[in-house]
C-alpha cells in the first residue's frame, strides 16, 4: 500500500508532464492508444466513482452554509465559460464540429483537479469543492440546455441523450461513490489516498485514446484549436477573478472562483462529444485536458506566490 502510495503521489505531482508525454506518443504511433476510444465512457465513470468515494453526505453542507459564495461561482461557471466558447468559435470561425466541441467544454462544470490547484494557490478550497460538487449535480440539465442552444445553430443536439449520458457517466459513479464511503468509511480511508492514482491514470489514457483517433484531424487543425483552447482557459480564470472582485469577495475566493471557472471537467466533454458529436467534436476536449493542467499549475503558483501579499 506504501509503494502506490508512493507512485500515486508521484503521479499526481507530475501530471501535466505525463499528459504531454501521452499526448505526443498517441500524436505520432496513433496504435498505441487506439485500443482506448471505445472505453472512454467507463474510463469517465471510473474517474467520477472515485470523486464520489472522495465524499460525504455532510460534505452537501458546505453548500448550504455559504449559498451566496456559491450561486455566484456557479453562475460565474455557466455564464462565463459557455459565452467565452461561444465568441471564439465565432470569432475562429470553425468548423461545425470543433465548434461544438468547444461550446461542450465550456458548458460543462467545473472539474475536481481545480480543487487541488485551489489549495496549491492557497485559496478557499471550501467554495472550490462546494462549487463543483453544485455544477456538477446541475450539469445533467445545464449543460445540455446551454450546448443546445449554443451550439444548436452547428449541429444538432438530442437533449434527452445527452441528459441520460451525463446521468450514467457522472452522476449515478458519484451517488454509488458516496454510498460506498458512507456504508464503509473506515476502509474506503484506506485506500483513499491512492485514488489519485486511478482517476489520473483513466485521465491520461482518455487523452491518449482520444488525440490516437483523431490524430490526422489534430495534425491539420492542431494549433488552431490549441489556440482557441489556450485562450478559453486564460481567460476563464482572468474573467473569474475579476467578475469575484467586482462582487467584493475576498482574495481568497477569488483564486477560487479563478481557478474553479478555468478549469473545466474536459473528461466529462471528451466523452459526451465522442458519444454525441464525433472523433473531431472530442479533440478540443483532450487538448484542453492537456492544456488546463499545465497553465492550473502556473496560475496557482502565481496566486499563491504573488497575490497572497495582498492578504
Amino acid at each position: 500500500m506504501n509503494q502506490l502510495k508512493k507512485i500515486s503521489d508521484f503521479i499526481s505531482k507530475y501530471m501535466a508532464p505525463l499528459v504531454i508525454i501521452v499526448a505526443a506518443i498517441a500524436l505520432f504511433i496513433p496504435d498505441t492508444f487506439k485500443w482506448v476510444a471505445p472505453k472512454i465512457t467507463i474510463l469517465l465513470g471510473i474517474v467520477m466513482f472515485g470523486m464520489g468515494m472522495t465524499l460525504k453526505l455532510g460534505d452537501f453542507k458546505l453548500i448550504l452554509q455559504r449559498p451566496k459564495d456559491v450561486i455566484i461561482g456557479a453562475l460565474a461557471q455557466f455564464t462565463i465559460m459557455p459565452l467565452l466558447a461561444w465568441c471564439l468559435a465565432k470569432i475562429f470561425n470553425l468548423p461545425p464540429e470543433l465548434a461544438a466541441g468547444v461550446i461542450l467544454v465550456g458548458t460543462c462544470p467545473g472539474g475536481t483537479s481545480s480543487n487541488v490547484m485551489t489549495y496549491l494557490a492557497r485559496g478557499d478550497v471550501a467554495l472550490s469543492v462546494s462549487m463543483t460538487m453544485t455544477t456538477t449535480i446541475l450539469a445533467p440539465i445545464v449543460t445540455p440546455l446551454l450546448t443546445w442552444w449554443l451550439a444548436g445553430a452547428w449541429i444538432e443536439i438530442s437533449l434527452t441523450a445527452m441528459m441520460l449520458s451525463i446521468v450514467q457517466v457522472v452522476i449515478l459513479p458519484i451517488f454509488f461513490g458516496i454510498v460506498l464511503n458512507s456504508l464503509f468509511e473506515t476502509q474506503i480511508q484506506k485506500v483513499v489516498k491512492i485514488l489519485p492514482l486511478v482517476s489520473i491514470t483513466a485521465i491520461i489514457l482518455i487523452v491518449g485514446g482520444v488525440v490516437a483517433v483523431s490524430a490526422a484531424r489534430i495534425m491539420e487543425t492542431g494549433l488552431l484549436i490549441m489556440l482557441v483552447v489556450m485562450c478559453h482557459n486564460l481567460l476563464g480564470y482572468g474573467i473569474g477573478f475579476l467578475l469575484a472582485k467586482i462582487c467584493r469577495m475576498d482574495i481568497s475566493k477569488a483564486k477560487a472562483i479563478s481557478i474553479e471557472v478555468g478549469m473545466q471537467n474536459s473528461g466529462l466533454a471528451t466523452s459526451l462529444s465522442m458519444l454525441h458529436f464525433g472523433v473531431a467534436a472530442a479533440i478540443p476536449g483532450a487538448l484542453f485536458s492537456v492544456w488546463h493542467n499545465i497553465s492550473g499549475s502556473i496560475a496557482a503558483n502565481y496566486l499563491s506566490a504573488k497575490i497572497n501579499k495582498q492578504d
